[in-house]
């Protein structure tokens, strides 16, 4: 019976030691302005902006959608490239938008309409994912005043 306290003991103060520290507050990472221009290919666009309310700093590595593949990009000048990640700082917002940082999925399973949503759901370091629905814009949709 001491043996069984003795475990029981210890698996506790485990669990307690689990709870604490690097855990990251689910509040502290949002989506704003999320959307898809309506795809013209078998390729397509996102874009959203990631607010960070927390004091640590959080790391975008991976997206997926059962739309099909997806890719995290930047745009530096006039090129585009993938990246595997992209900071979201401390009390700082990441933007993803046209012309900068974006979403790309590649080869789709399907195309979706203007009206439709996208699913998605959005991976970091430290913290939680993220499950995000991207509505579907026009083509040629822009945001009046970013995202």
């Amino acid at each position: 019976m001491r043996h069984l306290a003795l475990v029981l003991t210890g698996a506790l103060a485990l669990a307690l030691t689990g709870c604490g520290g690097e855990e990251s507050d689910p509040a502290d990472l949002s989506v704003s302005g999320a959307y898809m221009p309506q795809p013209v290919s078998d390729m397509a666009a996102g874009f959203l902006t990631i607010a960070n309310k927390g004091d640590r700093d959080a790391e975008l590595t991976g997206v997926t959608s059962d739309l099909g593949e997806v890719t995290v990009h930047e745009t530096v000048g006039q090129s585009m490239r993938e990246v595997s990640s992209l900071d979201v700082p401390a009390h700082g917002t990441l933007v993803l938008e046209s012309g900068g940082s974006h979403l790309m999925f590649d080869k789709l399973r399907r195309k979706p309409r203007e009206g439709q949503t996208v699913s998605l759901t959005l991976r970091f370091t430290g913290h939680d994912p993220i499950e995000v629905e991207l509505p579907v814009k026009p083509a040629t949709y822009r945001p009046t005043s970013g995202n």
